[in-house]
């Protein structure tokens, strides 16, 4: 596993705010996070001794004297933090954002890359005995 969650007890309401998929490539992880109607300056990513760390802040844009007759937007700050798994590279984060998805990449790190390994016919057996 690439990632964990770090809050046991958000609600789902809370965490659909900005809803997560995470995408295992080759190379790296991409995750990526709806942020609609996010003002791309209030995007803060950090890591943190393994702790991917996405804020966003969602400002309230009304005037003096709107009433509102609905209101389903959640307004504020928001986080979600994740647990970076010891197999990507915390060092070499990237983040972008277009259309109300902000993307994070992480590369896998080399070592824990699949790699494929030789099979060795005939006599060769014999060594890895020895």
């Amino acid at each position: 596993m690439y990632l964990t969650t770090l809050d046991p007890f958000a609600r789902v309401t809370r965490a659909t705010v900005m809803p997560l998929d995470g995408v295992r490539r080759d190379g790296d992880v991409l995750l990526r996070f709806d942020v609609p109607g996010i003002d791309p300056e209030s995007i803060e990513v950090t890591v943190d001794r393994g702790v991917l760390s996405v804020s966003v802040k969602r400002q309230e844009e009304r005037a003096e004297n709107d009433k509102f007759f609905v209101r389903e937007r959640t307004m504020g700050t928001f986080t979600r933090r994740l647990h970076l798994s010891k197999n990507l590279n915390s060092d070499a984060v990237e983040a972008a954002y277009h259309n109300g998805v902000l993307e994070v990449r992480i590369p896998v790190l080399e070592q824990a890359k699949p790699r494929k390994v030789e099979v060795r016919q005939g006599d060769d057996q014999q060594e890895l005995a020895a």
